[in-house]
Parts: C-alpha cells; structure tokens; sequence
C-alpha cells in the first residue's frame, strides 16, 4: 500500500495556469478541446470542479513546447452573407 506523501497531489486550473503562465480560460479551453487531461471532481451537476495530474501537465507541455515555432496553420476565411463564391 503506497503512503500518501507518495501520491503526487492533482493540481487546480489556477494552479496549472500559474506554472504554465497561462489564464484560467487558456486552460479551460484545452481542458474542453481535449488538449489537457483533466478529472472532474464535481459530485453535483453544473459548474465542474476539474483536476490535472503533474504527469498530464508535463505531457502537455511537451506535446506545447514541440509545435512552438512552427508556422501556424491559417483560419478558413468566413463566408460573407450576400456573396457568392464562384470557383
């Protein structure tokens, strides 16, 4: 049985975002695309109460730091109403 000083501790969104210098709704977002593992501690429906482990936010990281510097990819434009696109 392992000891709980053993157990790494998950971290809140706050605290992610503070070691991650990011807001709290950066990290929300990637929590909501998918991009960052997270548990959701809420025993209620409604509001989540999310948590990530130190290993999830490392492998975010790494996953982060790889595509930096890489050109980004550019937005579709948005259909403009009343114009038609002749191709």
């Amino acid at each position: 049985m392992t000891k709980p000083s053993m157990i790494e501790r998950r971290l809140t969104v706050a605290e992610v975002a503070e070691i991650a210098r990011l807001s709290v709704h950066a990290v929300l977002r990637f929590i909501r695309d998918g991009q960052l593992r997270a548990i959701n501690y809420s025993r209620r429906s409604g509001r989540p109460t999310w948590r990530i482990h130190p290993d999830d936010l490392r492998a975010f990281e790494a996953r982060r730091s790889s595509t930096l510097g890489k050109e980004p990819v550019k937005p579709r434009p948005k259909a403009v109403k009343g114009f038609k696109r002749y191709v």
